[in-house]
């Protein structure tokens, strides 16, 4: 089932000369850090079903009643913490990395972020407007979450049947595992490693248990079968429990990095619910009690350094671990646009095959789960 790219068509282009362009879609930013645009940018953000998996009224009530009254201040402070000149970092670098891949590549390359601007629709139509009829998408996540990858893909789909047009849809799979990404995130990642340290963490973002079971095809391995993420399974193909663990582990290989010297955690929780543990905030205060004097963070989760790395981990967390007792603390930046990660992009883009189905979890047939069990 694991192939380099995959497609969906929306409508047919029979007779068309055939015209490729790539969309590169991130996460997303407010547009400011105003409290309003925070607002707005929070609202659109969770109240995304695949973020927050409850029934409409009751996701409205979750945030318009809990969250948005108090978020939306303490969010704007916290992105103006850590905002740049030229704006939001993550749009900022995704601006960058959208240049720098064009320039290597004879296809365009457009940009959208999956909450805020520039829209996945204001991507899209960038491209439509240039004649492209196949749109090779990149959602720029490593691992498969509902709140990710697949978020991407379906509001992509329904952005092409909204402009009705005649477009074939070829989607990039989640590339944890990818060695050419684990050659340049390593790389990325070398000169704070060869600087000596004590422990190196692992911190992705968080994801609450019920969402992996979801994204299960099986319903019966995610979180249910011990050892379920070493255990082969097609679950593993949507699972980011599995492939967050794969990223760590193929990380560690090629960088040489003892077992007993690294560790993984889950950042960001939001609400009561059980969500993957040990959490990061509990690792830090553990490492810090423990008298870890140089520790790093890497956050793979991410491609672009944001909210989440900057301010989460670079500011609180950093002070969360000597507050335990721990010494220095150092922030590896995302992959970002770093030239390897550019070059993998580019090889991606330009050796593009879009000759197979890409199916999101609840669209699998029924041929293939009965061939897993």
């Amino acid at each position: 089932m694991k192939k380099q790219a995959t497609q969906y068509t929306n409508g047919a282009s029979n007779g068309k000369r055939e015209k490729t362009g790539a969309l590169l879609i991130n996460l997303g930013s407010p547009d400011s850090t105003s409290i309003p645009d925070v607002r707005r940018y929070l609202d659109q953000f969770l109240m995304d079903k695949r973020v927050i998996d409850a029934p409409y009224l009751i996701r409205r009530m979750i945030v318009s009643c809990f969250i948005l009254p108090k978020r939306p201040k303490e969010s704007a402070e916290a992105y103006e913490s850590i905002w740049w000149k030229e704006g939001s970092p993550l749009i900022v670098l995704s601006q960058e990395l959208q240049k720098l891949v064009q320039a290597g590549v004879d296809v365009p390359v457009s940009l959208g972020m999956r909450y805020g601007n520039p829209s996945i629709e204001a991507g899209v139509q960038e491209l439509l407007d240039q004649g492209v009829n196949n749109i090779f998408l990149i959602p720029l996540y490593p691992h498969y979450a509902m709140a990710t990858v697949e978020t991407v893909i379906v509001e992509t789909r329904d952005v092409l049947k909204k402009l009705n047009v005649d477009v074939r849809l070829t989607v990039k799979e989640p590339f944890f595992d990818d060695p050419d990404y684990i050659d340049a995130l390593v790389d990325s990642a070398e000169k704070y490693l060869q600087q000596g340290y004590d422990h190196l963490l692992f911190s992705y973002h968080g994801l609450p248990e019920r969402h992996c079971k979801k994204t299960d095809p099986t319903g019966k391995h995610c979180l249910k079968v011990d050892n379920c993420c070493e255990v082969a399974s097609l679950a593993h193909q949507y699972c980011y429990r599995h492939q967050v663990f794969r990223t760590s582990q193929d990380f560690v290989e090629k960088a040489g990095i003892p077992q007993e010297k690294h560790t993984i955690a889950f950042q960001s929780k939001l609400g009561v619910d059980a969500w993957l543990t040990p959490s990061t905030e509990d690792e830090l205060v553990r490492l810090g009690k423990a008298g870890t004097k140089r520790l790093l963070v890497i956050c793979p989760a991410f491609v672009s350094d944001c909210i989440e790395t900057l301010e989460e981990i670079g500011m609180r967390g950093k002070e969360t671990f000597q507050e335990a007792g721990g010494g220095d603390f150092h922030l590896i930046p995302c992959i970002n646009d770093d030239i390897k990660w550019v070059r993998v992009l580019q090889r991606w883009i330009n050796n593009l095959q879009g000759d197979a189905d890409y199916f999101l979890p609840d669209e699998l047939p029924k041929t293939v789960l009965a061939a897993a069990e």
